[in-house]
C-alpha cells in the first residue's frame, strides 16, 4: 500500500487553484501557464517515484516540499509580473 502525502496533496490542489484563477483574471499568459503546468508534471512524477516503494522518507518528503516551495514562489511572480493576457 502507498504511502499517502496529505500536506503534498492539499498544496498541490491549492496552486492548481492559483493557477485557475490566474488564468480566469488574465494574470497568467498562455506560455506562463504551460511553464507552470510542466512544474506542477514534474512535482506529481517526484511524488509518484517516491510513493513507488510504499514509503515516502524523509528525504523524498524534503524534496518534494522543496519542489512545491518553488512552485508557489513561480506561481506568485508570474502572477505579479507585468505580463498579462490582454
Amino acid at each position: 500500500m502507498a504511502q499517502t502525502t496529505p500536506v503534498v496533496d492539499k498544496r498541490e490542489k491549492n496552486q492548481k487553484v492559483r493557477v485557475a484563477e490566474g488564468v480566469k483574471s488574465g494574470e497568467l499568459t498562455k506560455r506562463e501557464t504551460r511553464k507552470l503546468a510542466r512544474q506542477q508534471r514534474h512535482i506529481k512524477k517526484t511524488e509518484k517515484a517516491a510513493k513507488a516503494d510504499g514509503k515516502v522518507t524523509a528525504q523524498e518528503r524534503r524534496q518534494l516540499k522543496r519542489e512545491q516551495r518553488r512552485a508557489n514562489a513561480n506561481i506568485y511572480r508570474k502572477k505579479h509580473n507585468k505580463r498579462d493576457r490582454n
